[in-house]
């Protein structure tokens, strides 16, 4: 059983630096999103910087990092680090989503100089 939302993505992705532990547990992915649907800010960050540390590392699929950046986005959505952070990302796996990347860098920029 998991206990964390990164041990539940673990055991479903993998991780680049530890082994996947042994879990008993059936895996679907759709479980897994909807526990990172309805997960804190702080839970889902966790997720992101234990798997993936340096944003261009990891085996988590581009789409739940999209996920996961957005929906904590939508929970700190005043938070300009954090956009840099989920911009950065975004770029890594462009130019689908350089438009938004540049979108969040800009409002960035607007709530620092505010």
């Amino acid at each position: 059983m998991h206990s964390t939302l990164t041990e539940h993505a673990r055991c479903l992705y993998g991780d680049e630096y530890r082994p996947t532990p042994e879990c008993d547990r059936e895996h679907r992915e759709h479980y897994f999103v909807e526990e990172l649907t309805f997960a804190d800010a702080e839970e889902i960050l966790a997720m992101l910087r234990e798997l993936s540390p340096h944003l261009v590392d990891g085996q988590l699929p581009v789409w739940v990092r999209n996920l996961a950046y957005r929906l904590v986005l939508l929970q700190r959505p005043d938070d300009p680090e954090l956009m840099r952070e989920a911009a950065k990302s975004l770029w890594l796996h462009g130019p689908d989503w350089d438009g938004i990347a540049t979108d969040l860098e800009s409002r960035a920029d607007a709530l620092e100089t505010g």
